[in-house]
């Protein structure tokens, strides 16, 4: 059984700094990509970043120049450094992964990943 564990949400105030991680279990191989999503009660769900096998990555206008991912060598740790945090990032974040290869242009499209973490709340307080 495949296993997302995210760890490393909490509250910080407007402008402070907090770095998630993503550590899976279970998959027999690589992924192809691993991502981070969040979700706010009442809206859709959005893609944050992500990052392929081969490194490329992929922001969400709304937190680049502000987050970055990144992942270990063996690609099955993933973390997500937030700076500079806002108040509308507050969320709960969601780490995922894909059982299928596509396009990066793609990417940020939660309908394209299988497998799913648990979640942690991350509150950004002004």
């Amino acid at each position: 059984q495949v296993q997302l564990v995210e760890s490393g949400g909490g509250s910080v105030q407007a402008g402070g700094s907090l770095r998630l991680s993503c550590v899976a279990s279970g998959y027999p191989g690589r992924f192809y990509y691993m991502a981070w999503f969040r979700q706010v009660p009442g809206k859709e769900r959005e893609g944050v970043a992500a990052i392929g096998s081969n490194g490329r990555t992929i922001y969400a206008g709304s937190v680049e120049g502000r987050f970055t991912i990144s992942q270990d060598n063996a690609l099955n740790t993933l973390w997500l450094q937030m700076n500079s945090l806002k108040p509308e990032d507050t969320a709960r974040y969601y780490c995922a992964a894909p059982a299928q290869d596509f396009w990066i242009k793609y990417a940020l499209d939660g309908g394209r990943y299988n497998y799913w973490g648990q979640g942690t709340q991350v509150t950004v307080s002004s």
